[in-house]
């Protein structure tokens, strides 16, 4: 009934404001929105039997069509990833306990390859809503949550892990729960990275995105009408004229996505940034202007912030207290080290079934070779992640600093970020069959073409978030060149750098598979590789070596982050 009396409330609030003409401007693009999204849902949920064909048209009248679907898949997929990045980021950051197998496990989940997803996930979907294709596309969604959801939650642990000591201290003397501080102070200051890195994970979901709509497991072929399986369609057919319409319908969606959607949240979060905003240097949007002249998005929006406030009081401390309840924690080194046991013999048990199931196809000498392509694919991932910090780093800084600026690249450097890489086949297979080159060499530059921009957003990020008195101080003391980086820059953007990296590590691992795999209709061209065997296994449906691959990926990457990104990341904790 209370939903009822608000729901009533509400409308009496609107019909109590009539509407000004910027009401008459966005209530068409209202409208829009709700219909196209309702009209989506509904294609969503067609019935399909599995075998049967799923044509896809490569005319481009159909593109308009085929960019809904994408999008709403992708936006779907995006709750989803926000909602996880919430819980896991929360808990991580507070419990040692929960960290010392959520954090491990999220680096896991970041090299498992998205086909390796897939291949578990299709069935259990499609036989959850047997007859209907609801079930196919939550696979869809499900492949594009895995390529969004480890970069937000990781960045939002990592913000959590960096927030100010004087913050956490006023927090405690205005006596917030748990609750209250997680949206009060954790959130909030989390904001502008968080942003940023769902613009990252958008463009991951676009650079998967064929993946995930064109899906190939065991023989079974299944596409969706979506703006990747078109790009699949061309990729079969040759068509290099369609492979241009794509590229310009996924301008297309980026443009207005990020008008629509990130722009207006990006100028909106200005105001949790650590230090005062300065105007001149504040992100604006047309949209957000709009609303906020508007006297019924006004109304709305005020309501929904007065329940918001008013939830935020659910899990208030009792203020006749003197001390803050403290957590449950592990503070007996026994139970410490008793945990630590159990975990042990868990991972020892998971090895040992993953090495039972490998070994019933696949001896010891393929086991080996397979170590040893793993050993050549985390050598050019090192090679290229060093490559692109050394370019992107100062690049981002500076874009970091002028967002007058960034607001006129972020859509480009978005583009770029979502670009998949299927799109540049045509051009990479005719470069390297007319050249002759070696596609151990050449190939390489392909995996970071769509993770490098991990570190570009994150930078950009950090160095938004440098308080302007810091920098004024720098330049009255006289700092300059290499001094200053030294001494200001890289100190206070090494945490979101780390961030950065470590998620392009992941990405980078994951595009293996389909940058030492290259197919332009007929012609294939592979180089070595632990991707390009991955690729291999799934096309066959051989699911005991696709569990070998995926396994040696999941060593490789959890070794490298716990011994190597890891430690630099506690640095910068440290540094904070």
């Amino acid at each position: 009934m209370l939903g009822i009396f608000d729901s009533q409330r509400v409308s009496r609030s609107l019909i109590s404001h009539s509407p000004n003409r910027w009401d008459w401007f966005l209530m068409p693009l209202i409208l829009a929105v709700i219909l196209g999204i309702a009209f989506g849902a509904m294609q969503m949920s067609r019935p399909f039997i599995v075998g049967e064909p799923t044509p896809i048209s490569l005319d481009p009248v159909n593109l308009p069509y085929y960019l809904l679907r994408t999008m709403l898949r992708m936006f779907t997929a995006l709750f989803f990833s926000l909602l996880f990045s919430f819980v896991f980021a929360a808990i991580a950051a507070k419990y040692r306990a929960a960290e010392k197998i959520m954090v491990p496990m999220l680096d896991i989940l970041q090299s498992v390859p998205i086909l390796g997803f897939q291949a578990i996930a299709i069935a259990p979907f499609i036989a959850l809503f047997p007859g209907n294709l609801l079930g196919v596309e939550c696979a869809a969604i499900f492949a594009i949550f895995t390529s969004q959801a480890w970069n937000m939650a990781f960045s939002l642990y990592q913000s959590f892990r960096t927030v100010p000591p004087e913050l956490n201290e006023a927090s405690r003397i205005f006596r917030l729960s748990a609750w209250q501080r997680f949206w009060r102070l954790e959130l909030p200051f989390a904001m502008p990275g968080l942003l940023w890195n769902m613009m990252m994970s958008m463009s991951g979901g676009w650079f998967f995105l064929v993946a995930a709509e064109a899906i190939s497991v065991a023989n079974q072929d299944i596409k969706l009408p979506g703006i990747g399986a078109y790009i699949a369609v061309a990729i079969e057919t040759e068509n290099g004229s369609a492979i241009a319409w794509a590229i310009g319908a996924m301008l297309g969606g980026i443009l207005l996505y990020d008008q629509l959607f990130f722009r207006p949240l990006l100028a909106w979060a200005d105001k949790f940034r650590f230090e005062e905003t300065q105007g001149e240097t504040a992100q604006h949007s047309w949209l957000l202007d709009w609303g906020r002249r508007s006297r019924w998005v006004r109304a709305l929006t005020d309501s929904f912030w007065n329940k918001l406030s008013s939830a935020l009081g659910w899990f208030a401390l009792d203020r006749n207290n003197v001390t803050e309840p403290t957590k449950a924690r592990f503070s007996s080194p026994i139970w410490a080290r008793l945990w630590d046991a159990i975990l042990i013999v868990a991972v020892l048990f998971a090895c040992y079934e993953l090495m039972t199931f490998v070994f019933a196809k696949a001896g010891w000498r393929e086991v080996l070779h397979v170590v040893s392509l793993g050993m050549i694919t985390l050598l050019r991932v090192l090679l290229l992640i060093g490559l692109a910090s050394l370019i992107w780093v100062p690049i981002a800084v500076w874009i970091g600093f002028r967002p007058q600026y960034s607001q006129k690249v972020q859509a480009v450097a978005q583009f770029l970020a979502a670009f998949p890489v299927n799109l540049m086949f045509p051009l990479v297979v005719f470069v390297l069959v007319t050249y002759q080159l070696e596609p151990n060499i050449w190939l390489s530059p392909l995996m970071v073409f769509g993770t490098q921009w991990y570190i570009l957003f994150n930078v950009v990020a950090g160095a938004s978030a440098i308080p302007n008195e810091l920098r004024l101080a720098t330049d009255n003391l006289g700092l300059k060149g290499w001094l200053k980086w030294k001494r200001v820059y890289l100190p206070a953007i090494f945490p979101s750098y780390i961030t950065g990296a470590i998620t392009a590590s992941g990405g980078s691992w994951n595009a293996s598979i389909v940058a030492e795999y290259v197919t332009w209709g007929s012609t294939s061209l592979m180089a070595d590789g632990l991707g390009s065997y991955i690729k291999q296994m799934t096309d066959a449906g051989d699911f005991h070596r696709i569990a070998l691959g995926i396994g040696v990926m999941c060593i490789y990457v959890t070794l490298l982050n716990r011994y190597f990104w890891r430690k630099l990341y506690l640095l910068a904790e440290s540094r904070r």
